[in-house]
């Protein structure tokens, strides 16, 4: 276990905007940062980083919570885990609690696997770097390749050995059980699965090793060229790209990822000081992956060798690019270049000038290219436009559509109106077939796109990342409102000095003038929180967000973020402008007076219902009735009135008799 101060010392030093952009693009808006959800699909940004209160919150998807917090859930990590990679990150020393083996027997799945994963990564580099064989062979190769040994070791590059059991003798020996190798598919029916090949470790974001690739050198084997790690609990293959832990930093700085292949290309530009690259793997663009590039930049530059025939086959994979709302651009290699040979070639300045002055939009390099292919055959002349127009038609934003039908009739010598009605077409029979499919989600509703309705070819498309569709919250009542204040105000300032010569908290303030009434609240949620305040105050334990945020009742930890965070924010301009208000403090240092005016709110709106109540029962009275009773109700009536139009009076509100 980790000491309960430690823990606190952990999350006091963690700033969840450092956590954060690790893994997502932020930039600044008002005193809060925001970007695109991580934790959900979606084109306009919702997600809101809060480095005054260190929290997120997504108004999206409804996630929140502090920097721990945002690691479960991204990594999907437990909380000893995630306050573990907090410590690394911050440099904070954890006292590690020897392990017996019931202790290790208990360790979470999870951890385990990457514990194996990182003994894996050691045992190859060991084995290419401190033994004769893998020098010979392995080092060899990757000197030859020009890789220097702090990048190595910086990639994880390794060697397995010929011996078919020689990492299995090795992890066995050490206590590393056998089912976990097969999971990991680091062995296969006893044998190791990898053998007699340079070894490439891929990371994760967090640069935890979770798969392996293995190039064979022999060229008269028949033998695949790479093979892989299958996909296991901790690796997704179509949600990962080689080299995106180190290049995540570089994304962001240079607003542009650089999209290569191969594993040695990525490294290679890596070393030579290009460091937004990261790799396919030799696979087509997935949509886990295209998201995970959107994280850190709209902008991607993908290089091609001049292989036509890849080329082409490549490029009908990248509409789906198109679809996210990214901005793509292609560059062409030199004939018989790839990055790697051509960064040999040339260097790294003049390679970044080429890719540079070389790149081009990709829709118009695909229309170039393929237009080049068909000469002046009619009939291939009009396939050619149908596949350019089922490109263009995949651009969500409109006026990117209109300039990409403009040019690209001007180059296919085209009257403009037949390359908009085509695109038009196409773009319809999308929103149909996406509405289609959402249908198909979401039982007994049905929504048909008429035949005859207009064109959209001049409308954006709607955002094709769809979010997850939220439970029906039920409405709440005026009363709960101000419930609803009086429950922030405890959770946000409740161990804040009220008043500073009595030296009471804000909690002790709103507690003593509600307690009486607390079991008159509406909404159970909210009592809760003011019964827990109330408890605490009482036992003398101190109030914070901190304590409600990581409360071991996960739906009071989410409502107290939901109540923290607000979607509406102030401008920053006030203070750099030096605009400070002059007749009250700036908002968040403004808890007393809120307190005041929430109180002042909740029992108008107690005393109102009173009111009502009391009029009811008045009205409810007829001639037969006990005169006392309505002498006595009057009473109550005219005290009650007297108490609103005071509490009115407070407000600066008038009630209506």
């Amino acid at each position: 276990m980790i000491p309960q101060k430690t823990v606190q010392e952990i999350l006091e030093t963690a700033k969840v905007q450092e956590v954060v952009e690790d893994y997502v693009s932020l930039r600044r808006r008002g005193v809060n940062l925001i970007g695109l959800c991580p934790f959900h699909n979606e084109k306009t940004p919702s997600f809101t980083v809060s480095p005054a209160k260190n929290l997120f919150k997504c108004f999206g998807c409804g996630k929140g919570g502090d920097p721990a917090r945002f690691l479960m859930e991204h990594e999907n990590l437990s909380f000893p885990e995630a306050l573990k990679q907090l410590a690394k990150k911050y440099r904070i020393e954890i006292e590690e609690v020897k392990m017996t083996p019931e202790m290790a027997a208990e360790q979470a799945e999870r951890e385990s696997l990457f514990i194996v994963n990182e003994f894996a990564r050691s045992f190859f580099q060991d084995q290419l770097l401190n033994t004769d064989v893998g020098k010979s062979v392995g080092l060899s190769y990757f000197k030859a390749r020009g890789f220097r040994e702090e990048t190595i070791k910086k990639f994880g590059l390794g060697f397995a050995p010929n011996d078919r059991d020689a990492f299995i003798k090795k992890a066995t020996q050490i206590g590393y059980k056998p089912e976990y190798l097969q999971r990991l598919g680091l062995a296969k029916n006893g044998r190791d699965f990898f053998w007699n090949r340079v070894m490439f470790s891929i990371h994760n974001l967090t640069g935890k090793p979770i798969a392996f690739a293995g190039r064979i050198l022999q060229k008269d084997v028949k033998a695949p060229k790479y093979i892989n790690s299958p996909e296991t609990e901790i690796y997704t293959k179509s949600k990962i790209l080689y080299g995106a832990y180190f290049a995540k930093r570089d994304i962001r700085k240079q607003d542009e990822c650089i999209l290569v292949e191969g594993y040695t290309d990525v490294i290679s530009l890596h070393q030579a000081g290009i460091e937004n690259v990261v790799a396919s793997s030799g696979t087509s663009l997935t949509e886990g992956q295209i998201l995970l590039i959107k994280r850190f930049t709209p902008n991607i530059k993908i290089l091609y060798d001049g292989d036509a025939a890849g080329i082409k086959a490549a490029l009908r994979g990248l509409d789906l690019v198109l679809e996210k709302d990214m901005n793509v651009k292609v560059v062409l290699l030199p004939d018989g270049e790839d990055p790697d040979s051509y960064l040999q070639k040339v260097g790294a300045t003049a390679f970044k000038d080429y890719i540079d002055k070389e790149a081009k939009d990709f829709i118009l390099f695909k229309t170039d290219l393929l237009l080049s292919d068909v000469g002046g055959d009619p009939v291939k002349r009009a396939g050619l436009v149908h596949d350019i127009v089922d490109s263009i038609a995949r651009v969500p934003d409109p006026f990117k559509r209109s300039f990409y039908v403009k040019e690209c009739a001007r180059i296919m010598e085209l009257e403009e109106q037949v390359l908009i009605s085509e695109t038009n077409k196409v773009v319809k029979k999308i929103l149909q077939k996406r509405e289609f499919d959402r249908n198909r989600k979401r039982p007994g509703q049905v929504h048909i796109v008429p035949e005859d309705s207009p064109p959209p070819g001049e409308q954006p498309l709607p955002d094709t990342n769809v979010r997850p569709i939220q439970p029906a919250q039920k409405e709440l009542s005026q009363d709960e409102f101000q419930e609803r204040d009086i429950a922030r105000l405890l959770i946000a300032f409740g161990g804040e000095i009220f008043d500073p010569e009595d030296e009471i908290t804000v909690a002790e303030y709103i507690l003593s003038n509600i307690e009486e009434v607390l079991e008159d609240f509406d909404n159970p949620q909210y009592q809760g929180i003011v019964k827990e305040c109330l408890e605490r105050v009482v036992a003398k334990q101190p109030l914070s967000p901190r304590y409600f945020i990581g409360h071991q009742n996960h739906e009071l930890s989410a409502l107290s973020i939901d109540l923290l965070h607000s979607p509406y924010e102030y401008s920053p301009g006030w203070e750099k402008r030096e605009l400070y208000l002059h007749s009250q403090k700036m908002p968040d240092d403004n808890f007393s007076k809120d307190s005041i005016s929430a109180l002042l709110r909740f029992k108008l709106k107690k005393i109102m219902r009173l009111c009502e109540k009391n009029q009811q029962q008045l009205k409810g009275l007829n001639a037969k009735d006990d005169v006392q009773k309505m002498m006595r109700l009057l009473k109550v009536q005219a005290k009650l009135n007297e108490m609103r139009n005071e509490l009115a009076k407070q407000l600066g509100t008038v009630v209506l008799k």
